[in-house]
């Protein structure tokens, strides 16, 4: 027997102008699909070449737009073709990109990477510092304010915890894409409100293998959401006193990169819609397998409708958006 639903009861407030804020890194990937990864000393021909844009938040701002949401990016890049390439990318998606700082002095980041097609494993090679990286007074506090949600990935440090520690002071709450242990980890974990990561990199922090004591070690950071992706079995996600399991969905795996940026962005979207907490993963869920069927980060990324169709085709239909007031 189904209990009751669970919703997350965090304060959102109904007007604002933007329904996600997100402050993070921004990348253009360079990707190459081969049938496997190369010996050292071997030249090997690409299946498929693509260039598009990239990062954490940028990523998952992309996914909020494509699932219909008002959205708006706070980051850095250089002044160079990159950066350039970067913004239009954005702004292509609707994103407003008001606050992008461009720096002359650093270089907007930029990845080349290998995807293997049988498996969809990555291996990616980062970009030459002097990288773009915001600093806490190229913040405005009024733009992270603007939102109902602000979504960060900790890449930026000091200034994702100044932005987290302005969101916590107008109410707003803070997501967090922890993808790697990153810079003032602990502090910004502690300003949190949401904190979703890949299983392999909660095991790492925690020291624990089995997800419910994952989950448990995860939620004495503060935050009031945490969660953990799990790859092709999908997403668990723990909220007060309840445990939300929702499998993955299969499909051809074409590259997995960006299935954990776009995995929040949606989740963003489940959550600012009210939407319970089991749905919200189911949509999350989806949108993450859907982005796997092509290369690169954001050329799958799907609309709302591609979604539910993907969805109703498997089983229950998704719940509907509601009405703006």
């Amino acid at each position: 027997m189904m209990g009751t639903p669970v919703t997350l009861d965090l304060p959102l407030r109904p007007d604002a102008p933007f329904d996600v804020v997100g402050l993070g890194v921004n990348v253009i990937n360079h990707l190459f699909l081969v049938s496997r990864f190369p010996e050292p000393d071997t030249k090997i021909d690409p299946l498929a070449v693509t260039q598009q844009g990239g990062g954490v938040v940028a990523t998952a701002l992309v996914a909020c737009a494509r699932l219909g949401l008002t959205v708006k990016y706070i980051g850095k890049v250089g002044a160079d073709d990159p950066g350039n390439l970067s913004r239009k990318s954005l702004e292509h998606e609707g994103i407003e990109v008001a606050d992008l700082v461009v720096d002359p002095r650093e270089n907007t980041r930029v990845t080349f990477g290998l995807i293997e097609q049988a498996s969809g494993r990555r291996t990616l090679i980062r970009g030459i510092e002097p990288l773009a990286r915001l600093r806490p007074e190229e913040v405005p506090a009024a733009a992270v304010i603007c939102g109902r949600v602000l979504h960060l990935d900790g890449y930026e440090g000091s200034a994702a915890v100044r932005a987290a520690r302005l969101a916590r002071e107008a109410g707003i709450p803070v997501s967090l894409d922890a993808e790697d242990a990153t810079e003032c980890q602990e502090e910004l974990f502690a300003l949190t409100d949401i904190l979703i990561m890949a299983r392999a990199l909660g095991e790492r922090l925690t020291g624990c293998k089995q997800v419910p004591a994952i989950l448990e070690r995860l939620k004495q950071f503060g935050p009031r959401v945490v969660g953990l992706t799990l790859a092709a079995d999908g997403a668990v996600v723990h909220h007060r006193s309840t445990t939300v399991h929702s499998p993955g969905f299969k499909v051809d795996v074409v590259d997995t990169t960006g299935a954990g940026d776009v995995f929040h962005g949606a989740f963003l979207a489940g959550l600012l819609w009210g939407w319970p907490l089991e749905e919200i993963v189911r949509l999350a869920n989806a949108v993450a397998a859907l982005k796997c069927r092509k290369l690169g980060g954001r050329a799958g990324i799907p609309s709302l409708a591609e979604t539910r169709a993907f969805v109703r085709a498997m089983g229950p239909d998704l719940p509907p958006i509601p009405t703006r007031g």
